[in-house]
């Protein structure tokens, strides 16, 4: 279960985050880093940012940082061991097992393994059945050729025939050694209410879809039925387990990556039959959202790989517009949109086989609308002779146009919208104005409903407004500051300020009589000091290759720059920044008396509250004995003030 120091060692050498990170996401390269938009949490402009030189990654919208190993961990919603497993096999590195872990850790990891082994084994079950008995040659292959799916297709995308018997799965899972218990928890069994001893296979004579993660393990089973009994449901599909969400999912992603980023394109369609038909069309940057309504996360899902678009819709009036809410979701989480209709009665799958693979990819190519038009054209017959419905059609276009969230983009679309409409493009931005005031009003009045957050102890200062400091506690404040303390420590500690003393030997011997209010910097402190005395000038890749995530995280967080300045800033313009580098005497020295000046504002707080306290309970004494704390705090603090040519604290 445990795995070697060798091997962790020999994955964290040859890993590279570039590398990792762009298996998920289209980073593209902005001065020194690399950036995207997060894919953790739904932003409209990229605020992820890769360092390849320091092996980072940090979200400066959301927070998340760590480096690849953390990125894996996070994205595939996986332990320590299983990232350091999935690394290795990215790379080519032998895993060697070592120590035992905890009952939890093993029992955890068990459970997961599990899912994906019981699931690969159902993949294969499948796939026997089609192409090994003889039911599954006559009825699901059979049907699959019917479609033109060759054995290619099938080996590729795990087609496969569930038999049709009550347990011909479950007896031969239970034969090959695994349980029950795992098999009800991949909802590849069902029990029998009332019943718990009578067990029965959740999928019996059907076709079954394989739906894959976004590193190709089977997780999940669709399955169509092939007769017309009306008592059955079409499709069933798998339920929701630990290792498969299906908002999370979209099918056909892990055939279809490579191909979406290379083709900066994403054809969405309905069905797994219409991805599959499109793969044989020679088209293969095609996901389907499996006939579930689109997705927050099957949309940030697509954005990783690229911010362009088209939906496939059937020919179908009616089933278009009471699907028009997926395209509002898509251009509301920042990508760009078109749509493509087919004839009416026929869908991807049908048109591809009807026309073939040359005239499929022309239709596509030419009967691609961008939103707005695919949307004047939607309503136009409707619209013609009648002014509620046209009107009512000039709202639905500009509700949609509103959803973008990039102004220039919208502007732009503003001006096409006019043009189609033929309405007088004031007429049209009144319209959207009204619309996306009354958005800043709803969320304004959201906003203030919420009780604000406590200031993020892990953000720079210059990232708050100076209404949002005055907010602060001198708590809040003093976090902050033995922040910017060790934050100088960390990138500046093995730096000299003199031929014969260095930064952090400077800090330390002035901070003597300091101590860090906050939990995580305390401990920063001191793992710094104890690597002193082990004879280490630590940098900051000292602590992030340390095991410990809280200090990793801190900081990566530190060191980690929204903005650059750029290379030929100075050269080209002949404008002189300075920099907290230029000098680190002088900075060193400053940050020294603002920690000592935060640390005394907060005991100026604590002995105002205890002169309250005193002369609320009529303890003159005490209170005269605190006005003399008071006095020599605030001559403290007038004099630190004068050294940094501060009037007022605060």
């Amino acid at each position: 279960m445990g795995l070697s120091n060798i091997t962790t060692e020999k994955v964290k050498e040859r890993v590279d985050i570039e590398e990792v990170v762009n298996d998920y996401v289209s980073l593209k390269k902005k001065g020194q880093n690399l950036w995207a938009c997060c894919p953790f949490h739904n932003e409209k402009s990229p605020s992820f940012s890769v360092s390849p030189a320091k092996q980072i990654y940090k979200c400066f919208g959301c927070g998340a940082a760590g480096d690849a190993l953390k990125f894996v961990m996070d994205i595939e919603g996986i332990g320590f061991n299983e990232a350091i497993k999935h690394l290795a096999q990215k790379y080519g590195i032998e895993i060697e097992e070592e120590k035992a872990a905890t009952p939890e850790e093993v029992q955890a990891y068990n459970e997961r393994e599990s899912l994906y082994i019981v699931q690969g084994f159902a993949k294969d079950h499948f796939s026997k059945n089609l192409l090994d008995s003889e039911e599954g040659k006559s009825v699901g292959l059979s049907y699959f050729k019917e479609r033109g799916f060759n054995l290619s297709t099938i080996e590729k995308f795990d087609l496969g025939y569930a038999m049709d018997s009550w347990d011909h799965l479950h007896h031969a899972a239970n034969k090959a050694g695994h349980s029950d218990d795992i098999l009800l928890k991949g909802g590849l069994i069902l029990q029998k209410e009332g019943d718990p001893s009578r067990k029965y296979d959740r999928f019996r004579g059907r076709v079954v879809f394989t739906i894959h993660n976004l590193a190709g393990k089977p997780i999940a089973f669709g399955a169509r039925i092939l007769t017309n009994d009306k008592k059955q449901p079409k499709y069933i599909n798998s339920p929701e387990t630990a290792i498969y969400h299906k908002s999370d999912v979209l099918y056909g992603i892990y055939q279809a990556k490579q191909a979406i980023r290379s083709q900066d394109n994403c054809y969405l369609v309905e069905g797994y039959t219409d991805v599959i038909s499109m793969h044989l069309s020679g088209i293969e940057n095609v996901v389907a959202s499996s006939g579930t309504s689109l997705t927050e996360n099957q949309i940030k899902l697509i954005k990783r790989f690229t911010d362009n678009v088209t939906v496939l819709y059937d020919g179908d009036a009616a089933g278009i517009k009471a699907s028009l809410r997926g395209i509002d979701m898509l251009l509301e989480g920042g990508l760009n949109v078109k749509a493509v209709v087919f004839p009416e009665g026929d869908d991807p799958d049908s048109y591809s086989r009807k026309v073939g693979s040359e005239a499929f990819q022309q239709y596509l190519h030419d009967h691609a609308r961008d939103f707005i038009a695919f949307k004047i054209e939607l309503y136009a017959e409707e619209a013609a002779h009648d002014p509620i419905k046209r009107a009512d059609t000039v709202r639905q276009v500009v509700q949609s146009v509103a959803k973008i969230p990039d102004p220039i983009t919208r502007s732009v679309y503003v001006k096409e919208s006019a043009r189609l409409l033929k309405m007088d493009e004031d007429i049209v931005l009144a319209e959207l104005n009204k619309i996306l005031l009354k958005g800043q009003k709803d969320a304004y009045f959201k906003e203030k409903q919420q009780a604000p957050p406590p200031p993020d102890a892990g953000a720079p200062f210059e990232d708050f407004l100076p209404e949002q400091k005055s907010k602060w506690s001198s708590a809040d404040v003093l976090a902050k500051q033995e922040r910017e303390m060790m934050r100088l420590l960390v990138t500046y500690g093995f730096e000299k300020v003199s031929d014969d003393l260095h930064v952090c030997e400077y800090l330390i011997q002035e901070t003597g009589d300091v101590s860090f209010g906050t939990p995580i910097y305390q401990k920063l402190f001191v793992e710094y000091k104890r690597a002193l005395k082990k004879g280490v000038l630590p940098d900051a890749d000292y602590f992030i290759k340390l095991d410990d995530e809280e200090i990793k995280g801190e900081v990566i967080n530190m060191i980690s720059q929204r903005h650059e300045m750029s290379d030929n800033w100075e050269q080209k313009h002949m404008i002189y920044t300075n920099r907290e580098s230029d000098d680190l005497s002088k900075t060193t020295f400053n940050e020294i008396l603002r920690l000592k000046r935060r640390v005394l504002e907060k005991m100026v707080d604590e002995t105002m509250e205890k002169i309250r306290s005193a002369e609320e309970q009529n303890k003159l004494e005490e209170v005269t004995e605190f006005q003399m704390v008071l006095i020599s705090l605030n001559g403290s603090l007038k004099e630190i003030n004068k050294q940094l040519g501060t009037v007022k604290s605060r």
